[in-house]
């Protein structure tokens, strides 16, 4: 996702140190860059849309003198990457750059504008720079500012300011997933988001947490937290090499990616929906009661975990907006002689917006009359080029080979359109959709208590590494997770693994289940809870090693599994994400038991552009 970068010294150039930075940040996805620099008489400010290098042409032929300085490279999230809307972001004396989400900008820009404030960009971000622009004002002071701005603000970011009143000092902040670490040299202070655009420069680092400030000067860092009390700053020496700084800390970016998916699932979920209506709103997507009422079926194609997040994707369009729907593998659409209808959809989703398989599957959806609205997570792909709409996924780059992070965004993402169609086809009342949205602004959070509870997936995980045969079950919603449970073991740990509808297990699987199999049951709580039951008690009279997903505070299940594993309960669409959480966490350290390669895992590619 987006990165940020500043420096404050007065031996080297703050242009050169922040478009370093940024260089070392493109690999996390961008749409535009830009830099604010204090020339020791006044905050000068340059963006772009685009490529880092047509930043670096623009200052190339006016560059910006001065040492002392803040960048950023920027994924949209609120308005459309344009100049207008590249960071940084000034207001009167302050200039802003900025990670993460502000979910309540749409009242904060009211109050705003309220006041008779010009708001000149799109952006979430301009917000924050204009309530710190009034609280400097007020306050005089540019920490205080900050704090105070911050309080008003409602979701996940860091942030990090300058101001032409007091040029000799940058403050930063972290509130939620966004990173913000401090490097510390000679006479000169960094920042960034990520260690990897400091690396060059000191090994010697603060990492900022949750709720904390700092102020930057070219001595020191200052660290306090929200209510300004003083907090130690115990720089620590890095020894990681470059890659495993881009890799945070973690032995692997797959779990790296893993565990960046409450993130990923904010940011997608951004400004998609209203705080002060129950209202869904997707840019650049026609959900008019008109358009939408003259569908009439929706077909959703894709590839490999795509093609999962795709089938969750049918049930949720069927049960909320009461579309037909149905999923094809993109392999197989365009052999079958797909009929089109006048109202007909076509869903294309793809990470990377270069699968050629799906690529095929939209060419042949146009040519027989669909209107084509893909689901991506890359801009500027031949997917999205070739669509009449996108709706684009925020989990920025996965470099593990394995999805992990896209899938989940997938889900969100499909979710997001399944309730629009529906409040457009006036199957949600406003309760039933103030519900739903409410349960999705929890989904983060719950993600994060799923995640926090590595350490038992890997406990099982040590359990049942030798074994050579898994067979994943789950019913209703929860059977796509179970092939995508299957698809990541088999992935990076080379463990043959099936996954199957419950209620099919009998038909065929059983005859394999022995006491040399494990067996994955997800069996939270759900419409279909007795159910699960019954084929559990199946796989037990065969003597299966159980590992059950299961609710919290689910006391029934604790005799019926030899392994439980428990999630948050979220309503079942949404439990679906936590339940695939435990499962990648079990792939995952099931693969690094048995000393395989996780992010490049045999005969597998990122991104398949061959049929």
């Amino acid at each position: 996702m987006c990165g940020i970068v500043g420096y404050i010294g007065s031996e080297r150039s703050a242009e050169q140190v922040l478009l370093d930075g940024l260089t070392r940040l493109e690999y996390r996805g961008y749409d535009s860059a830009g830099v604010a620099i204090w020339d020791g008489a006044a905050l000068r400010v340059a963006r772009k849309s685009g490529k880092l290098e047509k930043l670096k042409a623009k200052l190339e032929g006016s560059p910006l003198g001065g040492s002392v300085g803040i960048g950023h490279t920027r994924w949209a999230t609120h308005g459309r990457a344009s100049d207008r809307n590249a960071h940084p972001h000034c207001a009167g004396p302050v200039a802003l750059v900025h990670n993460g989400i502000v979910e309540n900008y749409r009242q904060l820009r009211s109050e705003l504008e309220a006041e008779g404030c010009r708001i000149l960009s799109e952006t979430d971000t301009e917000l924050v720079a204009q309530l710190i622009a009034r609280n400097l004002k007020a306050d005089g002071d540019l920490l205080t500012a900050v704090r105070t701005t911050a309080r008003a603000l409602i979701g996940s970011f860091a942030l990090a300011v300058m101001s032409s009143e007091a040029p000799e000092q940058i403050v930063v902040g972290k509130f939620g997933g966004s990173p913000v670490i401090i490097g510390f040299g000679e006479g000169e202070t960094y920042f960034a988001s990520d260690a990897a655009a400091l690396l060059p420069y000191t090994r010697k680092m603060h990492f900022l947490r949750d709720g904390e400030f700092a102020v930057l000067t070219r001595e020191h860092a200052r660290v306090v937290d929200a209510q300004g009390n003083p907090l130690p700053c115990a720089p620590r020496t890095i020894e990681w090499d470059p890659v495993s700084v881009e890799k945070g800390g973690y032995d692997h970016f797959m779990q790296k990616e893993i565990f960046e998916q409450p993130r990923a699932v904010r940011d997608t979920i951004g400004a998609r929906i209203r705080e002060d209506a129950p209202a869904v709103e997707l840019e650049g997507i026609d959900l008019s009661p008109e358009r939408v009422r003259a569908l009439r079926r929706v077909t959703l194609v894709a590839c490999g975990s795509s093609y999962y997040a795709c089938l969750i994707g049918r049930y949720l369009i069927e049960s909320i907006a009461g579309l037909p729907a149905d999923v094809d593998l993109s392999s197989e659409f365009r052999y079958r002689q797909p009929t089109t209808l006048p109202g007909s959809l076509l869903l294309p989703v793809s990470q990377s917006g270069e699968t050629a398989d799906t690529l095929a599957a939209l060419r042949e959806g146009r040519e027989r009359g669909a209107q084509v609205l893909a689901v991506c997570n890359t801009r500027f792909a031949s997917i999205t080029q070739e669509s009449d709409e996108v709706l684009y996924t925020v989990a920025g780059p996965e470099i593990g080979v394995a999805s992990t992070k896209c899938f989940s965004t997938q889900i969100v993402a499909l979710y997001l359109l399944a309730l629009g169609l529906g409040s457009a086809r006036g199957r949600l009342d406003d309760e039933t959709l103030r519900r739903r949205l409410e349960e999705l602004r929890q989904l983060p959070r719950r993600m994060e208590e799923t995640l926090a509870q590595e350490q038992q997936v890997r406990a099982a995980a040590r359990r049942y590494c030798d074994a050579q045969n898994f067979l994943f079950l789950g019913r209703g919603v929860m059977y796509p997770i179970a092939l995508e449970g299957a698809l990541k073991l088999k992935e990076i740990s080379y463990i043959h693994a099936e996954g199957y509808a419950a209620g099919e297990m009998k038909h065929g699987p059983i005859a394999l289940i022995d006491r040399n199999m494990p067996v994955v049951v997800i069996a939270n709580q759900s419409p279909v809870y007795e159910k699960v039951l019954s084929n559990l008690e199946e796989v037990r009279a065969r003597d299966a090693q159980i590992i059950a997903v299961a609710s919290i505070g689910d006391t029934e299940i604790e005799a019926r599994a030899d392994v439980v594993l428990r999630i948050p309960e979220l309503g079942e669409p949404l439990s679906a994400l936590l339940a695939v959480l435990p499962l990648q966490l079990l792939a995952y350290h099931m693969a690094t038991l048995r000393g395989t390669d996780v992010d490049q895992p045999r005969n597998l590619a990122k991104s398949v552009t061959v049929e």
